[in-house]
This record gives structure tokens, C-alpha cells and sequence, in this order.
């Protein structure tokens, strides 16, 4: 198994010889994951709206299921 310096390495090399097509891919993959540092996995809005939902259910606003009763509703709707 390389370890990370050998990666580094190898990985440097490879850009210095890399032809234009190679440079976008890596820049786009360079792209991509700053956006992924900048953006949470899962959005506020989402949050918010499982908040609004978990008050219903408490307040006994929402209907609730067991598991079992959610097996069966599957179950009962592909026969």
C-alpha cells in the first residue's frame, strides 16, 4: 500500500506531465470538493421541516405508524 507521500508524489509528477484534458478533470475535482466544504451535507430547510413534523407527531397532529403497520401497508399495496 503507497502511503500518502509516495500518492503525493506520484500525483505531482503525473500534473507536471498532464495534457490540457487531465488538468480540467483534476480542476473540476478540486472544484467540487470546495463546494463540499463550503455547503453542510444535509440543508437548514431540512431541518426546519423535520422540526415542524416532530411537533405534529408530539402534539398528535400527524397520524403515526408502528413499523409493523408500515411492513404491512407495503406489503398489502404490492399485492
Amino acid at each position: 500500500m503507497e502511503s500518502t507521500v509516495d500518492i503525493r508524489k506520484r500525483i505531482h509528477e503525473f500534473i507536471d506531465i498532464a495534457d490540457d484534458r487531465i488538468l480540467r478533470i483534476i480542476n473540476g475535482i478540486i472544484d467540487v470538493e470546495e463546494q463540499e466544504d463550503n455547503y453542510p451535507a444535509v440543508p437548514d430547510w431540512f431541518y426546519e421541516e423535520l422540526d415542524k413534523r416532530k411537533e405534529k407527531h408530539l402534539n398528535g397532529q400527524s397520524k403515526s405508524y408502528t413499523w409493523e403497520e408500515v411492513k404491512e401497508n407495503v406489503k398489502s399495496a404490492l399485492k
